[in-house]
């Protein structure tokens, strides 16, 4: 396969937290193409667990980097690569520093095998293999997206210096590998990258833009808003926290694009440690890290919620609209959410929910196409059917008849053997009713004929 790597490091200060050679990585996707994604893998070795050795009376550490990656499917080997680093110790960095560095792919759609293997070159058995599984998800720029979130240890600016392994989109970007924060490395910072700002599906002149810390608990400890301009198609976010007065715990990062006008977005999340023994945790609540708060939802206000919940009407049950609006306050209503739309995913191997976004893309289709001047267009009869069984497989359009009202015949060869809708403007605004269908559990009227004759 094609691929293409760099291998250089760093010298950062950073707080020890490992208990072995303190090797450790971290891992973030960009967009390519549509068949692949750039995975930069980011490592770290902690120099005073390296063995020092003398060479022409200078003192070194060497250190090795194994990469493995194997196809799930296939168990084919796509990437088995094994580098090494060599450093020149000083009096000043024997055991205050960290040597941080990257790796970077080109990988296709598919889920992967990963084994990484850090270790001490003069002390062999001195190593430790990390493996994970890696899901490749191309993302899709043509539609509005986001990368991964890749979490940095110094401030993201601006920078000439092209040469640099850790350059970026005029960028230059460290990695904090371990993605360990505290007394040490009081703030943390972050990068994404953000595609089709110009989705031509939404119509809203800009986004919001919500960048949210949780705790394990769920609860939000630190958040930022702003509004996002759409006058350029692709951009970069980078953006800060600061950490260090947060207690000991495991905590996600949530950056959301919010289209305010339909209430439908995406988000990207990062999960990272604080390790602060000298701050006590005030919140005494107890419970796990609740997915929802990392879903659409969790950047959602409570008039937000209840909006989504209106045009999810159209496949919800009677039970389970009667549940809903029983709820009181937005984490219910998230949890609630986040569930009804899990349940009717109708591909649950992949990270999106692609069901629930092709059901806000037809909404957002339905308001652009069949929009009166009594109502939005996914409130319209037209606008339902639409949102429920998609495109029609033919359309028979009937606007100017002598002796009937406009009306049209939806044709839906794939379902059931073959059904239709017939909608009438019965108004004369441009409104079209459904008058007949021959789908099981819609309106039929085999005599539709006569409510759309003009009478003389």
């Amino acid at each position: 396969m094609k691929n293409i790597f760099v291998f250089l490091f760093l010298f950062v200060s950073q707080f020890s937290y490992s208990q072995d050679i303190g090797f450790d990585f971290d891992y973030a996707q960009f967009g390519y193409d549509s068949a692949s994604n750039f995975v930069e893998f980011y490592y770290v070795f902690e120099q005073s667990k390296l063995l020092p050795i003398n060479k022409d009376n200078k003192s070194f550490v060497e250190a090795f980097l194994k990469v493995i990656v194997i196809d799930s499917a296939s168990n084919d080997t796509i990437i088995n690569n094994r580098w090494g680093v060599q450093h020149e110790l000083t009096s000043q960095s024997i055991n205050s520093q960290s040597l941080v560095g990257v790796i970077s792919f080109i990988i296709p759609k598919g889920v992967y095998k990963c084994s990484l293997e850090g270790g001490d070159i003069n002390f062999p058995s001195n190593s430790k293999v990390i493996d994970e599984f890696l899901r490749v998800n191309p993302i899709r720029k043509e539609v509005l997206s986001i990368s991964d979130i890749q979490i940095a240890s110094k401030m993201i600016q601006g920078s000439d210096n092209t040469n640099s392994i850790f350059y970026k989109n005029s960028f230059e970007i460290i990695p904090i590998p371990n993605l360990v924060f505290g007394e040490n490395q009081p703030v943390l910072f972050f990068y994404t990258e953000i595609y089709n700002l110009k989705d031509n599906s939404y119509s809203n002149e800009n986004f919001r833009l919500n960048e949210i810390i949780i705790n394990s608990r769920g609860k939000i400890v630190l958040r930022k808003d702003k509004v996002l301009s759409r006058s350029t198609d692709t951009r970069v976010e980078a953006g800060s926290f600061v950490v260090a007065k947060l207690p000991t715990d495991t905590y996600t990062l949530i950056v959301s694009i919010i289209d305010t006008v339909n209430n439908v977005g995406v988000n990207s999340s990062k999960r990272f440690f604080v390790y602060n023994p000298n701050i006590v945790d005030s919140d005494t609540s107890f419970g796990i890290l609740k997915p929802v708060l990392s879903s659409t939802f969790g950047a959602m206000s409570e008039e937000e919620l209840d909006d989504i919940f209106a045009k999810s009407k159209y496949i919800a049950s009677s039970a389970e609209i009667d549940k809903f609006n029983k709820l009181k306050g937005e984490e219910s209503k998230r949890e609630f959410l986040f569930d009804f739309w899990k349940a009717r995913d109708n591909n649950p191997s992949t990270t999106e929910n692609e069901y629930f976004y092709d059901y806000l893309k037809r909404i957002d289709l339905s308001n652009q196409r069949y929009n009166s001047m009594q109502k939005q267009g996914w409130k319209t009869d037209r606008g339902r059917v639409f949102i429920i069984y998609g495109e029609p497989s033919e359309i028979e359009r009937y606007p100017n008849q002598i002796e009937s009202r406009p009306y049209e015949i939806w044709y839906y060869n794939e379902i059931e053997g073959g059904i239709y809708f017939i909608f009438a403007d019965l108004t004369g605004f441009s409104e079209y009713t459904l008058v007949h269908s021959t789908k099981r559990g819609e309106l039929r009227d085999d005599n539709w004929g006569r409510r759309i004759i003009i009478a003389k």
